[in-house]
């Protein structure tokens, strides 16, 4: 891979992902499948004038040990150091970056009773700080190729190869050419297009439907508004925190959700992936489900905690979007998501509130934001995926048909 091109993700990275700032702390995650890029990475943060850049190296079998050695009490123990650091981004809002390159099914063997109780019980200990940290940092989650994972993807291929071949692919869907700082301002601009469309509408609900036997009503925060991924921190830090994005998302009402949905992806998560599911969602809950692969995985997530039955996020994405149209399944949410359609278990995001950065973090969930320990997407757009947005004014208005948008 040419080295000006790993430059230049690096530095979109850096400069639009996080956008680190002169002064600030930045913490990297990666695995240990490309110290090249990721010295370049920290050597970028630096010339954007990073106070100090730490990087978190791990690597999926050194995990998959620990789950596998240790009591669940170790596991579930939070130490002080541990805390501490969490308690230092709180009060010292860093940039963080995480550098996703794993084996798509590298944990499927784990305990996973251990997994689930583990963090059932440390999540306690970590959620105020996250909290307090909510709209105070960036953050920005971006893919390199794991040879594992780019083995899975191309079998036919020689390692090398392969690495290469989802090289070019990830820069591809991450528009990184001689100039990627100027594509992603234009693409932002676009996606900010198509926002503004969809919240001059007075919306109720949105309705998907598809003849794979989808058809599911959500209702929406009179509040929320759509937004492209594009983000601005309280303090007024404009960043990109998903690379790739093409989604248009919006944060439903908790508890208002009726109906059936196919997934038309796997489900990835933590190295586990769950086929071939359906979800049915009764009074906002998901009341029933069943994948015909890996069933266990999609009941633990379900069943995490309170909110992880509830949704968190609705996210349009045309189905001829460029990451679709590589014809490949990438078995890595951060890409895979940005091929249709998506919704979201868990979590909601705040920053889909209108006026978030004047109200409070328990404000915006009164106003019906979900809050759970996950946020977990699944694809659910299909080749005729159909959307409706049901209005408050009695108007029913088309959004997608055919899986693409329904308006210019």
């Amino acid at each position: 891979m040419i080295t000006d091109r790993l430059r230049n993700y690096a530095k979109l990275i850096a400069r639009v992902g996080g956008n680190v700032q002169v002064g600030q702390e930045v913490f990297i995650t990666a695995e240990i499948d490309q110290p090249e890029f990721v010295k370049l990475l920290v050597e970028e943060c630096y010339l954007c004038g990073a106070k100090k850049v730490v990087v978190d190296w791990g690597w999926q079998p050194i995990l998959k040990m620990h789950y596998r050695c240790r009591s669940l009490e170790t596991l579930s123990t939070v130490d002080d150091y541990e805390e501490c650091r969490w308690k230092h981004y709180a009060e010292n809002p860093p940039c963080r970056i995480t550098l996703l390159s794993e084996d798509p099914s590298g944990l499927n063997d784990i305990d996973h009773a251990k997994f689930s109780a583990s963090q059932q019980a440390t999540w306690p200990i970590y959620k105020p700080y996250r909290d307090a940290m909510e709209n105070q940092h960036q953050w920005c989650f971006a893919c390199v190729p794991g040879p594992v994972w780019a083995e899975k993807l191309f079998p036919e291929l020689s390692v090398e190869a392969a690495v290469e071949k989802l090289w070019k692919l990830i820069l591809a869907s991450c528009r990184v050419d001689d100039d990627p700082i100027a594509a992603w301002e234009k693409h932002n601009r676009e996606l900010a297009r198509r926002c503004a469309w969809l919240n001059a509408l007075p919306l109720k609900e949105l309705h998907f439907y598809s003849s794979n036997g989808t058809d599911l009503t959500i209702g929406m925060i009179p509040e929320a508004r759509f937004k492209g991924v594009f983000e601005v921190t309280k303090s007024g830090v404009a960043f990109t925190p998903n690379l790739p994005t093409e989604e248009c998302l919006i944060t439903p009402m908790k508890g208002s959700a009726e109906g059936i949905v196919y997934g038309t992806k796997p489900l990835c998560f933590h190295g586990e992936s769950a086929e071939d599911f359906w979800i049915r969602f009764r009074g906002g809950r998901a009341v029933e489900w069943h994948a015909e692969k890996n069933n266990e995985l999609l009941t633990r997530l379900i069943t995490m905690d309170e909110g992880s039955c509830y949704l968190g996020e609705c996210a349009l994405v045309p189905y001829d979007s460029p990451i679709n149209q590589t014809g490949i399944l990438f078995w890595n949410t951060l890409i895979d998501e940005n091929a249709s359609c998506h919704l979201a278990l868990g979590k909601g995001y705040i920053n889909s509130i209108d006026g978030y950065h004047a109200r409070t973090l328990k404000e915006c969930r009164a106003l019906g934001v979900n809050d759970s320990q996950i946020h977990e997407d699944f694809m659910i757009g299909a080749a005729d995926t159909a959307v409706d947005a049901v209005c408050t004014d009695g108007r029913t208005v088309p959004i997608f048909r055919n899986g693409t948008w329904a308006f210019d």
